[in-house]
C-alpha cells in the first residue's frame, strides 16, 4: 500500500507431498521454500512423513496469514485434494 498498490495480494498454499517436491517446485515456479522446511523435510524417510510435514506447515502458515487478515487463500493441489482437505479442515 505504501508503494501504491491496491489490488488484494492473494497468497498461494501448496502443501508439499512428496521430497521430490522439494526440487521440483522451486525449479518450476521460481519460487524460494524456507531452509526450516527443507530442512524438516529432508530428515524425512517416506513420503507419508513428508506429506504429515508439509501438512503441519501449511496450516501453520494459513492460519497466521487468516490472523494477518488476508483477503483469501489460494490452494494449488496438483492432484493432492487430500492434503488441502486437511489443512482447511483445521484452519477454517
Amino acid at each position: 500500500r505504501e508503494a501504491g498498490i491496491d489490488v488484494p495480494i492473494i497468497p498461494g498454499i501448496k502443501p508439499i507431498t512428496t521430497l521430490g517436491q522439494i526440487t521440483m517446485l522451486p525449479r518450476t515456479f521460481f519460487l524460494d521454500l524456507p531452509d526450516a522446511l527443507t530442512d524438516e523435510l529432508e530428515k524425512c524417510k517416506t513420503n507419508a512423513e513428508v506429506k504429515e510435514v508439509g501438512i503441519a506447515w501449511s496450516i501453520q502458515q494459513c492460519k497466521e496469514l487468516v490472523a494477518a487478515y488476508v483477503p483469501s487463500l489460494h490452494f494449488y493441489t496438483m492432484s493432492k485434494a487430500d492434503a488441502t482437505y486437511k489443512v482447511a479442515k483445521e484452519v477454517f
